[in-house]
């Protein structure tokens, strides 16, 4: 008996271990998807960060980047991986609200049911140990009255066989013997009651209240492993829900990737970056074979482009004559950033930044307009309300706006004439208007067409046309000749031309690839570079298109490639 009972509450003990255990495991699940949901908002928070990183920033430089058709292509792609980050902030709504929060209410749940079972349990135990405490008391009872009664029935016996004891003490043991025996009747009627009890009790308890609860015990852990298995379901679910639109997010990307165009792309940067000018034509062979100085030739690749262009001349006067002006040009695009009507640009940049311009002026314009007009209503709304306002309180700004809008619509015309100038609509102008405008041109840049392409240097720079206006004649004044009279520069250092480069505008000078000459004015950091072939030829080259050795006793040996 006492076996079997401690069988039953080992077991017991064992039931409440491995209910214990389910819950852990529980617990264990609800911790896993816990962390899952926070590695989806970190992802999704990081997916977010890295696409606002890329994104272009307004009114930058990186917006004018994204016309190219691989650019949209990237953009796309952020776009896309922003919304690729949400679905996995979707995973982690969903799976803390339809698997993290349902399993902690329902463990909670669950743990109290448990301690119910198990509370029932041990009170069932206790009442069968007290039943089987009460069935030990009364058998030990019996027995030691029937023990008590025996031994008074052999008193009795005694002392009825013995001659010398009186009547009397006969009598009084004989209903001694009697008391015991019914005593130990009553305590065998009472052991008989306890025991048939402690059976009926003992039935009950291993057939019908300990099964009951092991039952409901069994129940409450096969919901809590089926409950398991069904948030392991909903987890792959909340995935798969999201499948479709992530899906749908690549083939975004895809179908971005797919519609790059590399030629529209490379004719986006020729829009961009086109010159406008004409390839240069032939050099004419020259002779010098005669007894002259060596002087560019009436047929030579300045007079090529057109018949009615004089030659450059470098030798004479012509030195003395220019390099006030190439200063005045070189200063002025130091400081101010080349001229306002963009002539330094080639003719279809210029066109393109005076296009620029044009609308830039034209949006003003619209604002001051829109301004004037929303001024005009709130005048009539004062005009017709004085008690809203004093209309006269708005002339002042109207008055403002109307010089404000003449201003733009004067400086939108000078622009647009400028502009209609580069497209042909209307005539070049003079080398006079030019001068009075400030705006005396000069190049600049590299002086080499990409069509010629023995003579295209690394940086892509151009050969810019001569001008009407450079080609005219500068007349000879007070200061040019005071400027011949002034002493030649002293050589410091001597360069070699690495492309040919025909000097057209006034300062200028033709060299020829391979050929040696002297530097007497390094590049103060605009791009061009003073040099001498002869007394009386010099002027400026790209720096680029030359290689340049300074005397180490002027400024230390430098190279310019």
């Amino acid at each position: 008996m006492d076996s079997y009972c401690i069988s039953v509450k080992d077991q017991f003990d064992n039931l409440e271990k491995h209910t214990q255990w389910g819950i852990d495991v529980l617990e264990k699940y609800i911790k896993f998807v816990k962390e899952r949901t926070e590695i989806e908002i970190s992802y999704a928070k990081q997916l977010r960060n890295l696409s606002k990183k890329y994104q272009p920033k307004k009114n930058s430089k990186e917006e004018e980047e994204y016309k190219y058709t691989s650019c949209k292509a990237f953009l796309v792609t952020l776009n896309e991986m922003n919304d690729y980050a949400g679905q996995h902030e979707v995973i982690s709504e969903n799976m803390t609200s339809q698997i993290t929060a349902e399993l902690t209410r329902y463990m909670q749940e669950l743990k109290q049911e448990r301690k119910s079972y198990f509370h029932d349990g041990r009170k069932a135990q206790q009442y069968i140990e007290t039943c089987w405490k009460q069935l030990e008391a009364s058998k030990r009872r019996f027995e030691r009255d029937c023990k008590e009664a025996d031994r008074a029935q052999q008193y009795f016996e005694k002392m009825d066989a013995d001659i010398n004891v009186t009547k009397a003490d006969v009598e009084k043991a004989r209903q001694q013997a009697q008391i015991r025996h019914q005593m130990a009747e009553d305590s065998k009627a009472e052991y008989s009651s306890s025991l048939q009890k402690f059976n009926h009790e003992q039935h009950e308890h291993y057939h019908t209240h300990i099964p009951n609860i092991f039952q409901k015990i069994q129940e409450m852990e096969e919901r809590r492993i089926v409950r398991i298995g069904e948030c392991m379901k909903t987890y792959a679910e909340v995935d798969r829900q999201v499948i479709p639109i992530i899906g749908k997010c690549l083939d975004g990307i895809t179908k971005a990737a797919e519609s790059i165009d590399q030629k529209n792309d490379s004719q986006l940067v020729i829009e961009a970056f086109k010159s406008g000018f004409e390839p240069p034509g032939d050099i004419d062979f020259e002779d010098f074979t005669q007894p002259m100085k060596r002087t560019v030739s009436e047929t030579s690749l300045s007079n090529s482009r057109g018949d009615g262009k004089s030659e450059p001349k470098f030798g004479g006067k012509s030195k003395g004559k220019l390099w006030p002006f190439i200063k005045k040009n070189k200063l002025s695009l130091k400081l101010g950033g080349g001229p306002e009507d963009f002539s330094n640009l080639p003719p279809e940049q210029r066109r393109k930044k005076l296009q620029q311009k044009v609308d830039e002026l034209n949006k003003d314009i619209q604002k001051e307009m829109d301004q004037r007009d929303a001024l005009t209503k709130m005048k009539d709304v004062y005009i017709k309300n004085p008690q809203m306002g004093d209309a006269a309180s708005v002339d002042y700004k109207l008055a403002e706006l109307g010089q404000n809008m003449e201003k733009l619509r004067l400086e939108a015309q000078k622009f647009e004439g400028w502009l209609a100038e580069v497209e042909g609509r209307l005539p070049v102008r003079t080398e006079q208007s030019r001068r009075q405008s400030g705006m005396y041109e000069t190049q600049n840049t590299s002086a080499v067409n990409n069509c010629a392409q023995d003579r295209e240097s690394p940086d892509g720079s151009y050969t810019e046309e001569q001008s009407q206006e450079s080609e005219m004649k500068v007349p000879m004044t007070e200061f040019d000749d005071e400027f011949d009279d002034e002493e030649p520069l002293p050589t410091i250092g001597t360069c070699k031309a690495l492309y040919t480069f025909e000097g057209q505008n006034e300062g200028t000078i033709s060299v020829a690839e391979g050929e040696l000459l002297y530097v007497i004015e390094e590049d103060k950091g605009d791009g061009w570079t003073r040099i001498r072939r002869n007394e009386n030829e010099e002027g400026y080259v790209p720096t680029s298109y030359v290689e340049v050795y300074l005397d180490k006793n002027a400024k230390g040996a430098m190279t310019y490639i």
